[in-house]
């Protein structure tokens, strides 16, 4: 039997059982590809990570390698995983923290996840992943939009027209006018996958403006992510790719910092807090920070 310990956390939250589930495989340099894929598919959660330690000075220069897999698929990069499994090594393997800083070695490329203090009394650790520079693909027709997301072209803020944007997977970013038609999504999947394959997305990442503030002033969004059939409680990559857009196109202040929920309509509301500068016309240091706190731990007993 090979034994491969493992814990589950919930980002995106200072609170155990909400936020974005992660399963993070510790120790994990010996499993195959399919294996990684097949233990996947048995914690069936959105996302599984599996940590692959290396050498100290390799781990020094390029970080802690790090793959992350969905039930179905491998991806090159993805927010809620790269933020759940930066705390998951900021507490097992303090050697690794440089500066309060994590550098993960994802499919991607080099990711540094900042954390800002230390744990707080309900066990939450903060943490801010510093995204890859963002790359802008098509605009969007809003009528198809619309129309594959079970929306009313009204419905969409007409300023703006959604666009594909990666920042290291890439969405569609869409901006509604108020959260009562965010409250009406209903991705046609079959469709909307095909479509935007076609546009080198993967899928909707649909916000809305919040007419209030949280505790500390912040200006709050919703958001909303339906995929492979049901709805992703936080998407951390997606906000990445959301807060550049709306940077880009003025809806957000350049350094301004909002505060985004999302996971609220199944259950399992998230916090994510996001900014971006503008440089002229590059959009850069694109953060994504939220809170992870540790729910269990247990090992895979495996022939």
């Amino acid at each position: 039997m090979a034994d491969l310990d493992y814990v589950i956390v919930d980002v995106f939250t200072d609170t155990a059982l909400a936020g974005n589930p992660l399963a993070v495989v510790l120790d994990s340099q010996r499993l195959e590809t399919a294996r990684m894929q097949a233990i996947a598919r048995e914690f069936n959660l959105s996302e599984t990570t599996f940590i692959q330690r290396r050498p100290a000075e390799v781990e020094q220069s390029e970080g802690v390698r790090v793959r992350i897999f969905t039930t179905q698929e491998e991806l090159p990069f993805a927010g809620h995983p790269t933020l759940g499994t930066a705390s998951v090594l900021r507490t097992a393997a303090p050697e690794i923290v440089r500066d309060g800083t994590v550098h993960l070695a994802l499919n991607v490329g080099r990711i540094p996840v900042r954390f800002h203090g230390e744990a707080a009394r309900s066990g939450a650790l903060f943490g801010e992943m510093t995204q890859r520079d963002p790359d802008f693909g098509a605009e969007l027709d809003p009528s198809d939009v619309a129309r594959l997301t079970g929306l009313a072209p009204k419905d969409l803020l007409h300023s703006v027209r959604p666009q594909v944007v990666s920042t290291g997977t890439a969405f569609a970013i869409v901006v509604l006018r108020s959260v009562a038609a965010l409250a009406r999504l209903k991705v046609n999947h079959d469709e909307a996958t095909l479509w935007l394959r076609g546009h080198a997305g993967r899928w909707f990442y649909v916000l809305a403006p919040s007419p209030d503030h949280d505790e500390q002033g912040t200006t709050r969004w919703r958001a909303r992510m339906q995929f492979y059939g049901g709805e992703d409680p936080a998407t951390g990559s997606a906000a990445g790719c959301a807060i550049s857009y709306l940077v880009r196109h003025g809806l957000v202040d350049s350094g301004m910092r909002i505060h985004v929920r999302q996971g609220v309509e199944i259950g399992r509301s998230s916090d994510i807090f996001l900014s971006a500068r503008r440089e002229k016309a590059k959009i850069t240091d694109v953060r994504v920070g939220g809170s992870t706190v540790l729910v269990a731990k247990g090992r895979l007993l495996l022939p």
